[in-house]
């Protein structure tokens, strides 16, 4: 079982740092899941992700208190709303639209009720 935490880690870790040059690859809950994961199997790369200087005070606030900084909150939101206009944009079939807007909503809602930083 420690053999999958570590690779799903790295996996996550991997996504994570696409996230960095890639703008729609969101690059905190991958490393979140990162540091879930190694923790179960490497809780030395869990501390060095939690100790990265612009990556680990969101992570950190996560796990201790539950909050989301104000500004990744507006970025996400803004992020999904533009995901939902560029498929009616590129004339995507309605019933993926509704799919994508219901399940954008629902992460839209639970994500600005967390509180903040």
């Amino acid at each position: 079982m420690q053999l999958f935490w570590l690779i799903l880690g790295w996996v996550a870790a991997i996504l994570g740092a696409i996230g960095l040059f890639l703008p729609v690859v969101p690059t905190v809950p991958f490393l979140l899941v990162a540091v879930f994961a190694f923790t179960r199997s490497s809780p030395r790369l869990a501390a060095k992700i939690m100790r990265h200087p612009k990556f680990g005070p969101p992570i950190r606030a996560w796990r201790k208190r539950g909050v989301i900084g104000r500004g990744a909150k507006i970025w996400s939101v803004t992020a999904m709303a533009a995901g939902v206009g560029w498929a009616f944009w590129l004339g995507l079939d309605p019933r993926i639209i509704a799919v994508q807007a219901l399940t954008c909503t629902a992460i839209g809602a639970w994500l600005v009720t967390r509180p903040e930083a």
